[in-house]
């Protein structure tokens, strides 16, 4: 309940800062008498296709302690926790970034890395994970969480989905005014768009919003197989992070926020190959072997 309740609260706020925004700016007036202001409506897109990806990201650590019920290890109360912190500040020093917030929330296997910077990051793991792990694997976990922070990825996923946001944005719209103009014969001379514009702006909306997620999920894939190495190179050795994926492979990974779902070690099976943010860990072993011991 907690989680529907924040999902319904920050896309309410983002309705609220998008509208606030594009009537600041003027550019929600690209429906004009004499037709469609293509310029005004890039500027609409961009605006809509980047506001809500970034509000996001700028709130993704709260959302992901608040979802998750991660618990930021301030002060270590025991060896594992001493241990986890030791362990990502060696991962933080050898990536070349600042030590993040680490974190332990319960839950079945997985972990995750979240922030809007690099040098200010979060990495959480769960205790299921802890719990079904040996040290070396949790560590090379670690070190494919710190990749992801290393490589900037969080502020890349958000730069690639503003502007799929925006391509969809600023299509669908184009579109809907063609179809409305010319396919349905709208053509008086002070341009009102009819039901066929809205209708069609609807149903492009949603087809091109799903061919946007295609092309983020394809380069989320290819930025796990990044993280896995990357591990491997802070590790000196590929074999932790193949034997902490042969180990997922027999577990069910935790289920995580949508928020930081693409930043998770692994992700809940189930889910459309084209729509995967993650490869089969087949695969992502495969890849590890392919680069050696």
């Amino acid at each position: 309940m907690k989680r529907i309740a924040l999902f319904v609260l920050t896309n309410l706020a983002i309705v609220v800062v998008l509208g606030v925004v594009t009537s600041l700016l003027g550019v929600n007036q690209y429906l004009q008498a004499q037709g469609l202001n293509l310029g005004m409506l890039l500027a609409f897109a961009a605006v809509v296709g980047f506001t809500g990806s970034f509000f996001s990201l700028l709130i993704s650590k709260p959302m992901a302690k608040w979802t998750t019920g991660a618990q930021v290890i301030r002060q270590p109360s025991n060896a594992m926790e001493t241990w986890l912190l030791d362990t990502v500040r060696r991962h933080a020093e050898h990536a070349g970034v600042a030590m993040p917030e680490v974190a332990i929330y319960q839950g079945e296997p997985n972990a995750f890395a979240t922030g809007a910077f690099r040098n200010s990051a979060l990495v959480a793991v769960s205790t299921g994970l802890l719990q079904s792990m040996g040290r070396e694997e949790v560590e090379a976990v670690l070190g494919h969480e710190m990749t992801h922070v290393a490589n900037g990825d969080m502020v890349t996923m958000t730069l690639l989905q503003g502007v799929m946001n925006t391509f969809v944005v600023f299509l669908s719209r184009v579109f809907g005014y063609v179809i409305d103009r010319w396919v349905l014969r709208n053509d008086d001379e002070e341009y009102r768009p009819g039901i066929g514009y809205y209708a069609s702006v609807f149903v492009l909306d949603i087809v091109l919003g799903f061919l946007a997620a295609i092309i983020v999920a394809a380069y989320s894939r290819r930025r796990e197989f990044r993280a896995d190495a990357g591990s491997a190179r802070l590790m000196g050795s590929s074999r932790p992070m193949i034997s902490a994926l042969q180990r997922l492979g027999g577990l069910q990974a935790g289920a995580l926020p949508q928020q930081v779902r693409t930043m998770g070690i692994a992700s809940p099976g189930g889910v459309l190959a084209l729509f995967a943010s993650h490869p089969p860990i087949e695969a992502r072993v495969r890849a590890l072997q392919a680069i050696g011991p």
